[in-house]
């Protein structure tokens, strides 16, 4: 009995001393267990055409400047991202690839400027809580838009067509 108490309790002893180390001994601080990546590399995240000849351009574009913060945000859920980036190519007629250029920069872009500001030590808190309103407010602004839209654009449509489904009902009574 003695020995089962005694290799339960190296067992627990050794279990804890692992989870005090990081997973990198460069960061010794790092408390997760896959390695700390300091900078985001774009070949990482992005197998398309180069970004070069688009660099900041993305925030002259307001359609793509109006988009980013909404599926840059993590409260957007991918399949909700992934209808929008869909939607917004098909829109985008024969430029597609810009517009996907341009759409891929702005989230880049927006992920490093987040990443910096929580990776200064000490973190400015001040300026990661004006990105993150930014960002709230944007895609705030950018849903009531789409919303107008819809509005605009769908209700319309969906009236006439019930009033013709309404109108085929009464006609076939008729009868």
């Amino acid at each position: 009995m003695r020995w089962q108490t005694a290799i339960g309790a190296l067992v627990v002893v050794a279990a804890s001393t692992e989870l005090g180390f990081a997973a990198d001994p460069r960061y010794p601080d790092w408390p997760c267990t896959q390695a700390k990546v300091s900078e985001i590399s774009l070949a990482a995240v992005w197998a398309g055409p180069p970004l070069d000849d688009i660099k900041d351009k993305w925030k002259d574009d307001t359609k793509v400047s109006a988009l980013v913060p909404k599926l840059a945000a993590r409260r957007t859920a991918p399949e909700d991202a992934q209808k929008a980036i869909t939607e917004f190519l098909a829109s985008s007629g024969p430029d597609k690839a810009t517009a996907g250029k341009l759409l891929f920069a702005g989230l880049f872009d927006n992920t490093l400027a987040l990443q910096a500001l929580q990776g200064a030590s000490p973190p400015d808190q001040t300026k990661i809580d004006e990105l993150g309103n930014q960002l709230v407010w944007q895609t705030r602004i950018f849903e009531d838009r789409q919303r107008m839209v819809k509005f605009v654009c769908e209700v319309p449509t969906a009236i006439d067509q019930r009033l013709f489904a309404l109108g085929r009902v009464i006609q076939q009574e008729m009868e």
